[in-house]
């Protein structure tokens, strides 16, 4: 078997292989891992030729899911040195702390070299192939053989996982300051002994575009408690032009991070799977309206009244009520005139719901259900896919992406000292080869702003097949576009010019394409003619998140990767292939307690 990447989702796929290994060392020999960077066990976000000491991860050790050891537990045991290196207190290191994403880097190396020690210890051969780049994958569909292609050398396997991480689809552009992504975030950074003294933009208000604010403030000032206790940002001399503006839609900051009473998200919490099966309309689809009211009414009520949220508790259980009314409300209580002033009240909040280990149960609440509903998206019709990415989507990524508490004191010291701003509406780059050029519509009205320097901070998105990594995959007609019918074909027609450029007809039947791959329930490739291709199973979120929209963090990187090899599991133990059919594949989402 080979597994193309070293980050979070192999890592965590090596874990629930070790743990079934009893089992599976009877049909398994080998592991091949390859990595197209220096260093294995890490991924991007945590590896510090991506990252540095400023960015801080949005993942508490609690939140984590089971390695060999918690990460708490793991830096208690680290040196003085270290901690002191990765600016930990050692006397202050808690499993609710959220720390810095170099030393959680640190931790899922130590993990991934321990689990790779483990599985050695059963007798499986683990061969290590860093900075060996898969540059294509060819399949052999009479010998079922999979070949990966690096620049220099042809591989064979039986078994591939594909577990790469993120992936730019875009370049970027240094001659007018346009920057694809913050990463590595080294790129961005002013030369030593210089400053960016001038105006600095992103696109996006999210955690990304907080890790830019984060590492450039630190090169232009410094962050100091004052002698009444406040939090403030001092400017060196030189600075003084030196600002940062961040674009964003609807001019949201993130909502802070929360203390819970369940940090392990679980699939079948709120309802169970034979509920599930039976909200299904008569053609098969789970519609959005459905989930809503069968699924999230109940749960969400009950939390609000947790929560004294006396009115809305009652509020949504009316029969009329949507899910589009259930967003727009929660999105009113955060929207506010200045949106860093709210910030600051909802510090007050936020703080008490941490140190008093007091849960916000309707944010909890919300990722539970919108979490089970990832797993089982695949039965939502296209008209509610697209709802979905549109009006969903954006409130719970400002919601579920929580920013930490140190996080939004560093925010507000930037704005007390007039270093940082947002800009609501939406956004559109012009050309300009001497200056990053965007275009910002708000309530109709349309301004124009210039940058020396401009980085997108939008985030992962699901990839087109076009820019699938593998291309002779591609090409043979192994990769394929998801394509989901609609519920109403009416539907269609009420879709804006550029989504119905998305829709395909089949004979009567109006699809809809969507991003990504096409990917069974067990995420085995599925061809142009439908055939599933088990010996090559994509797990990569910027692939698969298509289909699965909602599958974002480490925990997700778990599940997936959970779902991969339970399945691999049931089929050795009934002697029959693995199933790709959802509703086999959720029986295991109901048995397995790490679901």
């Amino acid at each position: 078997m080979a597994i193309i990447g070293s980050g979070a989702t192999s890592i965590y796929l090596l874990k629930h292989l070790l743990d079934k290994m009893s089992v599976l060392k009877k049909e398994m020999y080998s592991i091949s891992i390859f990595e197209k960077n220096t260093i294995l066990g890490m991924g991007m976000p945590y590896n510090p030729i991506t990252t540095d000491l400023y960015n801080l991860s949005n993942i508490s050790s609690e939140e984590l899911p089971d390695l060999e050891v918690t990460f708490e537990d793991w830096l208690k045991k680290q040196s003085v040195t270290f901690l002191k290196k990765m600016e930990i207190e050692k006397d202050k290191i808690s499993k609710s702390e959220v720390y810095n994403r170099l030393a959680l880097g640190q931790y899922l190396q130590s993990q991934y070299q321990s689990i790779i020690q483990n599985i050695k210890d059963f007798g499986i051969q683990c061969i290590e192939y860093p900075n060996t780049e898969i540059i294509d994958i060819t399949y052999n569909n009479t010998t079922k053989f999979v070949s990966l292609h690096s620049t220099t050398q042809l591989y064979e396997f039986d078994k591939v996982i594909i577990a790469t991480g993120h992936q730019w689809e875009d370049d970027d552009q240094e001659k007018n300051g346009f920057y694809a992504s913050p990463w590595p975030i080294h790129k961005i950074l002013p030369q030593q002994g210089t400053f960016h003294n001038f105006t600095i933009g992103t696109l996006g208000a999210s955690l990304s575009a907080f890790d830019v604010v984060s590492s450039l403030s630190r090169r232009h000032g410094k962050f100091v408690t004052d002698s009444k206790g406040n939090y403030t940002y001092q400017p060196y001399k030189g600075t003084d032009n030196f600002k940062m503006v961040m674009h964003a839609a609807h001019g949201w900051l993130p909502h802070l991070q929360y203390e819970q009473e369940k940090p392990i998200r679980e699939i079948y919490r709120h309802f169970d799977r034979k509920a599930l099966y039976n909200a299904l309309d008569e053609d098969g689809f789970l519609t959005l309206s459905s989930y809503f009211t069968n699924f999230c009414v109940p749960a969400l009520s009950k939390a609000f009244q947790k929560d004294n949220l006396t009115q809305l508790s009652k509020k949504i259980t009316n029969v009329d009520y949507t899910f589009k009314d259930f967003v727009t409300d929660m999105a009113d209580k955060h929207e506010y005139d200045n949106p860093f002033e709210g910030m600051r009240e909802e510090m007050k909040q936020a703080s008490v719901s941490i140190t008093k280990n007091k849960p916000i149960h309707w944010k909890e609440v919300i990722d539970d259900l919108m979490y089970a509903l990832n797993f089982h998206a695949e039965l939502l019709p296209a008209e509610d896919h697209i709802f979905f990415r549109k009006e969903i989507m954006p409130f719970l990524m400002n919601v579920i992406a929580a920013m930490p508490l140190p996080s939004a004191k560093i925010l507000l010291a930037l704005y007390d000292a007039n270093k940082i701003e947002i800009v609501p509406g939406y956004v559109n780059i012009l050309e300009n080869k001497d200056f990053t050029t965007i275009e910002v519509t708000h309530k109709d009205t349309q301004t124009i702003h210039l940058y020396q320097m401009f980085i997108n901070c939008s985030g992962q998105r699901a990839i087109s097949v076009d820019d699938y990594p593998f291309p002779t995959l591609v090409k043979e007609g192994y990769i394929t576009p998801p394509q989901i019918p609609f519920k109403k074909d009416a539907s269609a027609m009420e879709l804006t010019s550029e989504e119905k450029e998305k829709i395909i007809k089949k004979g009567n039947t109006s699809l809809y394409e969507l991003p990504g791959i096409t990917i069974n329930s067990s995420y085995c490739l599925v061809n142009a003619n439908g055939d599933t291709i088990e010996a090559i199973q994509d797990i990569s979120f910027a692939h698969s998140s298509g289909l699965r929209p909602y599958s974002y963090g480490l925990q997700a990187c778990s599940a997936t990767s959970e779902i991969v090899v339970a399945n691999w599991v049931a089929s050795f133990q009934n002697k029959k292939l693995p199933s790709g059919d959802l509703k086999e594949v959720s029986k295991i989402y109901e048995k397995d307690p790490q679901l």
